[in-house]
């Protein structure tokens, strides 16, 4: 079995509850979204091929030759749920070795994240606001696949951007208060949009989720501060 990979490398986690550890990013081709702000849209798929095919035990190799002095590894994408029955098999290697997991997830397909949950040690999850994507919204899936992770070490990020609607956020709060109020939410300001006044609306946002979520963090992606990939 292989699945498409685009890029492994070793670098530091740009993004959320863990931002500034040293990680090995296994990054999976294909994307079921195509969200406005995209910050890696060669990992979508669009009929260019961008991707090297690799089996379980070439991209475990690779994974275990970068991984010393790192906290995890990043499966990040793309969507890497989308090659499920590889993951799940990568997983497993990855846990019998020691390796500790990161699972980087759009967090809209529940039924393949049930397939690998327990191998799995953090979940990294978006929630997809639709006015902020553009895309359909993913309220029952999201629901499904926090309610599926809620037993392991899992954080949720959305993005904010210009265009992101106060009802969205109230939405995706009212959604993780009534499964698990103590979550971390993380509020993303669009790096595209930083000078947009989108801060000060992460900020306004924040004052109204603290209301009914414990641990609601501002954080932008360092990385592009930083210059890494």
């Amino acid at each position: 079995m292989k699945a498409k990979i685009i890029e492994v490398f070793k670098s530091i986690q740009g993004e959320g509850k863990y931002a500034g550890v040293s990680q090995v990013f296994g990054r999976f081709f294909e994307c079921n979204m195509h969200c406005v702000w995209c910050d890696t849209p060669h990992s979508i798929g669009d009929g260019v091929r961008r991707y090297i095919e690799m089996d379980v035990d070439e991209l475990f190799e690779e994974i275990k030759k970068l991984y010393p002095g790192c906290h995890s590894v990043s499966l990040t994408g793309g969507e890497p749920l989308l090659q499920v029955e590889f993951l799940k098999l990568l997983i497993q290697k990855m846990k019998t070795a020691g390796i500790k997991t990161y699972l980087e997830t759009n967090g809209t397909l529940p039924d393949a994240l049930a397939k690998v949950i327990e191998d799995v040690d953090i979940v990294a999850m978006d929630i997809k606001l639709p006015s902020s994507t553009q895309c359909e919204d993913f309220w029952s899936e999201h629901k499904a696949f926090i309610e599926t992770a809620r037993d392991k070490n899992i954080f949720i990020k959305t993005v904010i951007s210009s265009e992101t609607t106060k009802d969205d956020v109230l939405r995706s709060i009212d959604l993780v208060a009534a499964i698990d109020p103590e979550i971390i939410y993380i509020l993303q300001p669009n790096s595209l949009q930083i000078k947009n006044g989108v801060v000060k609306k992460c900020e306004d946002f924040q004052q109204q989720c603290l209301q009914k979520l414990k641990d609601v963090r501002v954080m932008p992606q360092i990385h592009r501060f930083l210059r890494l990939r």
